[in-house]
């Protein structure tokens, strides 16, 4: 049979809890979503855990896994994160996912996002850009908002090295000096390198223009980074290559792209796109469809939710998937009736917790010969009754691409 096209619409983070403040419910559960729950009356739901059960995976992970990648070949954030940024990776770079954050003179950690910082963050990485420190060369580039990456490109570097991050929800405590983590010479240089480049970065930062500029108007300066996520890069082999499908993701945030572009992906973006509700859901879906025409499968990605859960804000997670809505919607009245499109995320955010969590995510798929269920609203509590029953990440993707015609069958 002739291969069919598919689009994975992706509400980063959906998953919760039920809320107190929303009588016990979650916030999928209230949404005024009529188009996700169009596509779970009118096709087939379910569960997925990206890894497997009760394993709380990351963004870089839950995409890794949802572009068709084996778990294994993870090569931490870092390198994903550079990759998201357009930074190309030699064989030895080290790569670190970091934040701008607000740091005092005794080393504390006053906000580990510097204010959600927006803008100036591109002047401000151009103090770093280019450093060297002893042997090693510093590449570092800003990423959405408040991200930004940090590699390390010289002889003798290793990974093994510890976050400087002290982690959310611990704003108020000192941050981590790196330390090796595993005793060998390059571990204990790489953690070297990095402290100076640190302390670097704070004598300069801190008297940038746009910092002085943020304090003048009652922000928080963005001062320093903090680093995780420490990874060298492996050898991927995209599964779009393998089965012969075009495969494009269209996103805003940055370790998406990233994932994408070590996926072999076509990726697209636009500056109108945020990784926050304020994103343009309708402009998203648009350039969807239109990588529709010379693709085979498109991943169309909204990272509001998963920021909301991080907050606790319940309210801004409604609004999050209602904005998720907007563009599932759009997509639908663009579809012609050979073509699927299926709703996932890459893990659960609740807001209680504040931080991703092992629980699994609502699926549903809609499209032509859908073997459709009794399910009709799209949760995390109707689609664990749902047929397609619960499902890792891979076995997910691959369901949906054998409903599309691109799995070969096994044996004679």
């Amino acid at each position: 049979m002739k291969q069919r096209k598919i689009i994975i619409a992706i509400a980063d983070g959906v998953g919760d809890r039920p809320i107190k403040a929303l009588e016990g419910l979650t916030p999928l559960q209230l949404a005024k979503a009529p188009y996700l729950d169009r596509i779970a009356r009118e096709g087939v739901t379910g569960m997925m855990d990206p890894l497997f059960p009760g394993i709380p995976v990351g963004t870089d992970m839950g995409h890794l896994i949802l572009f068709g990648n084996d778990p294994k070949l993870y090569p931490g954030r870092g390198p994903i994160e550079a990759a998201g940024v357009g930074l190309t990776l030699q064989a030895g770079d080290i790569a670190f996912r970091c934040n701008f954050a607000y740091r005092d003179a005794n080393g504390i950690i006053v906000d580990r996002r510097a204010g959600r910082i927006r803008q100036g963050t591109q002047e401000i990485a151009q103090e770093l850009e280019g450093l060297m420190v002893e042997d090693v060369e510093v590449h570092f580039s800003p990423a959405t908002e408040h991200r930004a990456v940090l590699v390390l490109s010289g002889p003798g570097l290793s990974p093994a090295v510890s976050d400087t991050d002290p982690k959310a929800p611990n704003d108020g405590v000192a941050y981590k000096p790196a330390q090796a983590l595993e005793d060998s010479p390059s571990a204990r240089k790489t953690a070297r390198i990095l402290n100076q480049v640190l302390e670097i970065a704070y004598e300069r930062f801190s008297s940038h223009p746009v910092n002085l500029d943020r304090q003048a108007a009652g922000l928080y300066p963005a001062n320093f980074i903090i680093t995780r996520g420490a990874g060298m890069m492996t050898d991927f082999q995209p599964l779009c290559q393998e089965f012969g499908y075009q495969a494009a993701v269209v996103a805003r945030e940055d370790t998406v792209l990233g994932m994408g572009r070590l996926s072999a992906m076509t990726i697209i973006t636009d500056d109108r796109l945020t990784g926050n509700v304020d994103t343009d859901p309708e402009l998203k879906a648009d350039l969807a469809l239109d990588a529709l025409k010379t693709h085979d499968l498109v991943y169309a990605h909204i990272k509001a939710p998963d920021v909301m859960g991080h907050d606790n804000q319940p309210l801004g997670k409604i609004q999050a998937i209602e904005v998720f809505d907007r563009m599932v919607g759009r997509i639908l009245d663009g579809l012609d009736d050979q073509t699927y499109i299926a709703l996932v995320a890459d893990h659960s955010t609740p807001c209680e917790k504040g931080e991703h969590s092992g629980e699994p995510v609502p699926i549903a798929v809609w499209g032509p010969s859908i073997r459709q269920d009794t399910v009709s609203h799209y949760d995390e509590i109707d689609c664990s009754r749902g047929g397609l029953g619960r499902l890792t990440g891979r076995e997910f993707l691959f369901s949906l691409l054998d409903l599309a015609n691109w799995v070969k069958k096994q044996g004679n």
